[in-house]
């Protein structure tokens, strides 16, 4: 339909709408009847799709193989355990990814767009995905527009259509029709389209497709196939995958060989060769990490940071810079007045009781601020904090207006920079309040006022204290009055404001959040260096920055927007490390700040709220988003929103990114240091003349029970001490740096080791000693998963109890590893025989052996230290 070439009136007929809009029961029926208005995502996976591909990895496509081969060959036994393992395996795989997706899924129907529409007649905010052919919406400046839209009514309106045309200059939009049926999508100026967004003006459109009916939806539809990409660490952690396995599967043939030259039998060696490769590969490490990146995700969500993009999450442990906006994130974005000069003496706030009667009349009355029905106080921000120092020093506003009641009043302009309020006195003469400025006030008046009598203002010390309170980063404002007899006759400014008294002067400010300044140390003991970016005064802004701790008055501290535009982008390289804070910067100019800092190999964070904020959040390593003051265009183009408009916020998902990070490590470390363990004990018993330590299916039933309970438990572990001291994770950090590879290959060595020694001694002695060995290896793994909890600190210090699941998952393992050793219907299966107490302690002493070991080792790295 060319929706452009038709008249807006019979656009409305053709879609059965109006400008009142459709009712609630027709866009219910109509949603039915079109579907949501979502573009179709076509790397999601239905379950069905979830539970296959468990099956095509190829390690278990291997297994399936020699489920088979073993079947044909009489070996049922062996085929029917195999087949069991691989579809636990599967179970297993499903169950974790499922529920990974399902967190995926809230997480993004919580960033879900609105849009504001005109339903039952009246206006109102839906969902976008609710949104039908017919609904007619309202678009404003940095809203994105949610469907396709004939444009109606339009208002200055400009639109970004970057995404859609390829020009960089928003288009100009209007209502009226146009002419030419093949007119490209950049010439119909009065359509708006999903996806693109508003830089200024506003409109009134009615939708007129939806979903993947939109151009958007077109496109996306010659898109289907691309997957979502990976996150540098699934990627690093991918090619380590393939090393690996390759090197694995070369041994494991070597193994195989040999074996066979010996004179074992082929097909025990086969399925051997087999499960140990499959024990041997961390095949479940993408999906481990995609899981616990969207869990961590779901996480933050509840700290007030909501996760657009996962690799957000990896990427944060490696920030460096987390540049914010002062208002509202650093700040508490609401004026309080701080600081009060009153008859020659310069006052905290709270010191007024009982002084200023005058003064706090004034701040009552010359004020547009009001009480609402909660006893809040709403208006100007300015206003609101002098009318909340009036109302708690007992000048109740109602009050004082029944008192003086206003009779007229000269408004705010910016020319003058005060305004004057009329008011009469209960003795029947009329007294004029003026505030404004403190520089304009001064010299407006001609007397201050100190203890009730009027005395001669001396303008420099007036100019000198106000100096003084503005070096503190207070606004100052001058508060005065003057009295007649009668009701002026005028109201000439000049006159009106002018030869006053000087009631007192008042000091406000946005005071820093408490927790800003806690979370700005924590920042620097981490590595990270908070810089402040605001369009307020240089003055200000450094003493803000100064009660942060962000300005520490070093070298080239401050920055403004001026002197940022001045230079070249070359010299801001040298200089952009060593700036602190920007003062009276453009949101444009954030973008230079970015690249500078990436262009210097900084990971660097960014806040920002403004439609003219989208390019510098795009072009960051994590784009911050403000989810209360924010607009939608900054909202999509962030990574990261935060709930609360809070940098404390940005800090915490700092170090939740860190834990995380942290914690995938810990399972690698785990899981192949346990494998180690694993292959050397098998590859090297066969050179000191010991029969094969375990079969094929008992490595299988340990890699199935080991790999996926305490490695998920482990991904809950808790953030270590030190994980907000130590400086961040470098960008080009390899899986197996910082000694991981070391810890990897010395405790396989032990697992190993132990486990050969107890079965040369196990099998000298005549015991059950492939049982022994089956059971020592498991309980070591779970020793190991104990130990990498932490690199430094005892377990006793840590506490078995402070990682619940992981204990869980280890009780839950040796209680299943029991029942295969005691329960005669498991002895076929497992190849296993009932133990002793004392041969089942004896197993169970390596998991004591590994924890002495690793305390040794961790008292003399706390000793070193």
């Amino acid at each position: 339909m060319h929706w452009h070439l038709m008249e807006g009136e019979e656009v409305l007929r053709e879609l059965a709408s109006s400008h009142r809009g459709l009712s609630s029961q027709e866009a219910r029926e109509r949603l039915e009847r079109y579907g949501p208005n979502e573009l179709e995502e076509t790397g999601g996976k239905t379950p069905l799709a979830m539970l296959l591909a468990q099956f095509s990895d190829f390690m278990i496509l291997v297994l399936i193989a020699a489920a088979v081969v073993a079947g044909a060959i009489g070996e049922v036994t062996d085929s029917l355990a195999i087949a069991t393992i691989v579809v636990l395996n599967a179970v297993t795989g499903f169950v974790q990814e499922y529920r990974a997706e399902k967190a995926v899924q809230a997480l993004k129907k919580m960033a879900e767009p609105t849009a504001v529409v005109i339903r039952d007649r009246m206006l109102g905010s839906v969902p976008a995905s609710q949104l039908v052919p017919g609904d007619i919406v309202l678009l404003d400046t940095g809203r994105v527009v949610p469907a396709d839209l004939r444009l109606l009514e339009t208002t200055h309106l400009r639109v970004d259509e970057s995404a859609l045309t390829g020009e960089s200059v928003p288009a100009e939009k209007q209502a009226r029709p146009l002419h030419g049926d093949s007119l490209p999508l950049g010439d119909r100026r009065n359509m708006a389209y999903l996806g693109t967004f508003v830089t200024y003006g506003r409109a009134l459109g009615v939708v007129v497709a939806t979903g993947m009916d939109t151009e958007l939806g077109r496109i996306a539809a010659m898109l289907q196939g691309e997957g979502e990409g990976r996150t540098p660490l699934q990627k690093r952690l991918a090619g380590f995958g393939r090393t690996l396995t390759l090197a694995i599967l070369a041994a494991c043939i070597a193994y195989l060989v040999a074996g066979v030259v010996r004179g074992e039998a082929w097909l025990l060696m086969f399925l051997t060769a087999i499960a140990l490769a499959v024990a041997a590969i961390p095949e479940a490490l993408p999906a481990v990490v995609t899981i616990t990146l969207a869990l961590g995700a779901k996480r933050m969500t509840r700290q007030n940071a909501l996760v657009r993009r996962l690799p957000a999450v990896e990427t944060l442990g490696s920030v460096t810079f987390i540049c914010s906006d002062k208002t509202g994130t650093l700040t508490l974005n609401r004026m309080v007045v701080e600081a009060v000069y009153l008859e020659g003496e310069l006052l905290r706030e709270s010191d007024l009781a009982g002084r200023g009667e005058e003064f706090l009349r004034a701040l009552a009355l010359c004020n547009d601020a009001r009480l609402d029905s909660r006893g809040e106080v709403i208006g100007d921000p300015t206003e609101a904090a002098l009318l909340s120092l009036a109302e708690i020093n007992g000048f109740d506003r109602a009050e004082q207006e029944r008192m003086f009641p206003r009779l007229a009043e000269i408004p705010f302009e910016a020319e003058r920079k005060c305004m004057t309020t009329f008011h009469r006195s209960p003795e029947g003469r009329v007294i004029t309040f003026t505030k404004g400025a403190a520089e304009v006030m001064v010299g407006l008046s001609s007397t201050v006022l100190v203890d009730g009598v009027r005395k001669r203002l001396d303008a420099d010390e007036m100019h000198e204290v106000t100096e003084k309170m503005a070096r503190e980063g207070l606004r100052v404002l001058g508060i005065g009055m003057k009295e007649w007899e009668s009701f002026p006759g005028t109201m000439d400014p000049e006159e009106i404001e002018s030869d006053l008294t000087l009631l007192g002067l008042v000091g406000i400010i946005d005071p820093p959040r408490e927790e800003a300044l806690e979370a700005v140390s924590l920042c620097r003991t981490a590595g990270i260096r908070p810089v402040m970016i605001t369009g307020d005064h240089p003055v200000t802004a450094a003493a803000v920055a100064r009660r942060l701790g962000i300005l520490d008055d070093g070298g080239e501290a401050l920055m403004t927007g001026d002197e940022l535009e001045a230079i070249s982008m070359e010299e801001f390289e040298a200089r952009v490390e060593h700036v602190q804070v920007y003062a009276r910067v453009a949101p444009e100019q954030k973008l230079k700040i970015v690249r500078a800092l990436k262009d210097r190999g900084q990971v660097v964070a960014m806040t920002g709220d403004g439609v003219n904020d989208a390019p510098a959040l795009k072009a960051a390593d994590i784009g911050v988003a403000m989810g209360v003051a924010g607009t939608d265009v900054a909202k999509e183009a962030s990574d990261m929103i935060l709930l609360d408009d809070n940098f404390a916020t940005i800090v915490r998902a700092v170090r939740e990114g860190r834990r995380i990070y942290d914690n995938i490590l810990k399972f690698l470390k785990y899981t192949m240091a346990s494998n180690a363990g694993t292959l050397l004990a098998v590859f090297v018993a066969p050179f000191f003349a010991l029969p094969l330590p375990l079969r094929p299916v008992q490595i299988l039933w340990m890699n199935l029970l080991c790999d996926s309970l305490p490695g998920l438990a482990l991904t809950v572990e808790r953030a270590e001490e030190d994980v907000m001291t130590r400086p961040p994770v470098l960008p080009g950090e390899q899986v197996l740096s910082k000694g991981r590879a070391f810890f990897m290959l010395r405790y396989g060595m032990l697992i190993g080791a132990l486990t050969l020694l107890l079965q040369a001694w196990a099998h000298g002695e005549g015991m059950h000693w492939q049982t022994m060995v089956f059971t020592s290896l498991l309980v070591g793994r779970m020793a190991v998963a104990m130990v990498v909890r932490s690199e430094k600190e005892s377990l006793f210090r840590l506490g078995l109890f402070s990682n619940p699941p992981l204990l869980g998952a280890a009780l839950l393992i040796v209680a299943l590893q029991a029942g295969v050793v005691y329960l005669p219907f498991c002895h076929g299966v497992f190849l296993t025989e009932p133990l002793t107490l004392a041969e089942f302690a004896l197993s169970c002493a390596l998991f004591f052996l590994v924890l002495i070991v690793a305390e040794a080792e961790k008292a003399f790295l706390r000793r070193r230290h």
